[in-house]
């Protein structure tokens, strides 16, 4: 391949590559409105090397859970939200799985309070080629 050819391939691959995190931050965004009534305001995915997706989250804290905040009760907010988060597993896999075209193998998720709901959702995903469970099959037991 010429070099032309290799840079092109190349970009290919960087734009295919932003393009998967840029639909998994969309699809995030859209579970957050739906499970929380509001999205947040900002929203980046990254691969964290070969098998692991990192998605931040900022300002996703609805008005009720900004009330707990000043409320003090932020042990409240987050074990709250690691309830909903953890029923809403395979809500939150299915789509990553579909984007990637790889499986889950865990999911986690967590929150900080302190700085008004900046929350990360972490994917660790299969080999490629993996074809036994995922995580979001899991979530259905």
């Amino acid at each position: 391949m010429d070099t032309d050819g290799q840079q092109r391939s190349e970009q290919a691959a960087t734009h295919e590559k932003f393009s998967v995190e840029m639909q998994i931050s969309n699809e995030m965004v859209r579970l957050y409105k739906e499970q929380f009534g509001r999205g947040p305001t900002k929203a980046r995915t990254s691969w964290a090397g070969p098998d692991v997706i990192l998605s931040v989250l900022e300002n996703t804290l609805t008005p009720a859970e900004r009330n707990l905040v000043r409320l003090g009760e932020h042990q409240r907010l987050r074990d709250l939200r690691m309830f909903f988060q953890y029923s809403s597993v395979k809500e939150f896999c299915e789509p990553v799985e579909r984007i990637t075209g790889r499986k889950v193998r865990a999911f986690h998720s967590s929150i900080d309070t302190e700085v008004d709901g900046m929350s990360v959702e972490v994917f660790v995903m299969h080999p490629e080629g993996y074809e036994g469970a995922s995580r979001a099959e899991w979530a259905e037991v």
